[in-house]
């Protein structure tokens, strides 16, 4: 049987880095198994529901490149399938009409509560048969009274619930939408979903959802529960941990599989191995190997497993990463050969895409804004004159790249037994307007001869 994985977002609330943990576990567990992928969108919540975290969902998994083989699904376009499989179950006595009104359920709360019990519905019209005017009836599942529902989690190990201890789970509301408990067991059934994957909050519900799978006749897919992240201080992950909008670190210049690395190495290991491709994540991801504890949210591993992407990912395949920063600073580039070039020279020196573009706006367009303090420093009449020479023999190069610029630095420093710093930093506070770049003879190959001409030009001017 083909490995079925899903991963069902509700978009109540922006994609965080939470949620992006189970849909890459769910990812690779069914690309390690040459399975199928579902995205699904709950939205059944329809009045917290909104378009912005619908946008967020969609756009945050193209950015992190995973890739759905199926979807995306909206449980709100399945209202009818729901309707029809909620009238079978009442058809087969599985599920009943429950008239009771807010005020007796409250009341009913109350009492349970005084008497120190568990509030629970106490199933008072589960066999019943007559119907109260005037009162929009909920639909209920018709929960075992006995037994045990045991979950064989693959992270949690053997998990075991009397049923004695559910109650009858509401499954339609008054106005007739389906809730979320009775929606996920519908879909994931349709879906031939094998295995879920999804965070530990939701093992509770698990319980109900294998029992009304056992109603309709269906067979419970394996589930794996995986603790929540925490912040560094142990406290539950929030926005100041950095639980923001997955397309912040987007943004922020992250890689997304600088993010999807660090990600996986939250609560699940292989040997001591820190950096993982794609592709090793795929082959060496097991979810039986996730840790059953919580993990802290380290944004500093997280900052520091991006430049570790940085530096050794192939610099075009970080071209279309890079463009959309370069143009957040007014720059737009269609030298894929160039970025490339830039990616090389910079990513040593940058820990995020977003300060390689900050850094970077030197290398196009003819003039700079000189940084005052630079200039006053390293600008003075005598590197001037050094610069006037060194324009004469630049405009001269017949070819122009690192190795020959270089060789024109040198001689010339050599002529004026100068070290070869008194002539590149006035020459780079001139090119770039300050005093840091990459070598500067690689700075000026990239710049371009009649850039660095035209700069020099102006500083000299």
């Amino acid at each position: 049987m083909s490995t079925v994985t899903r991963f069902a977002p509700s978009p109540t609330g922006l994609l965080h880095i939470g949620g992006v943990r189970t849909a890459l576990f769910s990812w690779l567990y069914a690309r390690r198994h040459a399975g199928q992928f579902i995205l699904r969108v709950e939205d059944t919540d329809r009045e917290r529901s909104s378009d912005e975290a619908v946008r967020v969902i969609i756009e945050g998994m193209r950015w992190l490149g995973l890739v759905a083989d199926q979807g995306p699904f909206y449980q709100t376009a399945r209202f009818d399938r729901y309707k029809a499989v909620i009238s079978q179950m009442l058809t087969q006595g599985v599920a009943y009409r429950c008239y009771c009104t807010k005020d007796e359920l409250e009341a009913l709360r109350s009492a349970q509560m005084l008497a120190k019990e568990k509030p629970r519905y106490d199933g008072r019209w589960r066999e019943r048969t007559d119907v109260r005017e005037g009162v929009q009836p909920v639909i209920r599942f018709k929960n075992p009274l006995q037994g045990e529902v045991i979950v064989e989690d693959q992270v949690h190990g053997r998990v075991v619930f009397k049923n004695s201890e559910l109650d009858d789970l509401v499954i339609a509301r008054g106005d007739g939408t389906p809730t979320y408990n009775f929606c996920v067991v519908v879909d994931d059934m349709d879906m031939g979903v094998t295995h879920v994957i999804r965070g530990d909050d939701h093992l509770n519900n698990t319980p109900r959802q294998m029992n009304m799978l056992a109603a309709l006749g269906s067979k419970a897919p394996i589930y794996a529960h995986v603790p929540m992240i925490l912040g560094a201080d142990g406290a539950k992950l929030s926005k100041r941990h950095g639980a923001v909008s997955v397309l912040q670190y987007e943004e922020d210049g992250y890689l997304p599989d600088a993010l999807l690395n660090y990600l996986v190495r939250l609560g699940w290991s292989h040997g001591d191995q820190e950096i993982f491709t794609r592709a090793e994540m795929i082959a060496a991801f097991d979810v039986a190997d996730v840790n059953k504890s919580a993990s802290a949210f380290n944004p500093e591993k997280l900052l520091w497993l991006n430049q570790q992407h940085l530096m050794r990912a192939e610099p075009m395949s970080i071209v279309p990463y890079l463009k959309p920063h370069l143009v957040r600073v007014g720059i737009e580039s269609h030298d894929d050969d160039l970025l490339a070039n830039i990616v090389l020279a910079q990513r040593e020196r940058v820990k995020t895409l977003k300060e390689m573009a900050q850094n970077s706006r030197y290398f196009f367009g003819e003039t700079v804004v000189l940084d005052e303090k630079s200039v006053a420093k390293h600008l003075t009449p005598e590197s001037l004159s050094l610069l006037g020479e060194l324009r004469e023999v630049l405009a001269a190069l017949s070819i122009w790249n690192a190795a020959r610029i270089h060789e024109a630095l040198n001689t010339l420093a050599t002529a004026h037994t100068l070290g070869l710093g008194k002539i590149a930093q006035p020459l780079r506070v001139a090119v770039t307007g300050s005093t840091i770049s990459p070598p500067i003879d690689v700075t000026l190959e990239l710049i371009g001869q009649k850039h660095t001409l035209a700069r020099l030009d102006a500083a000299l001017g």
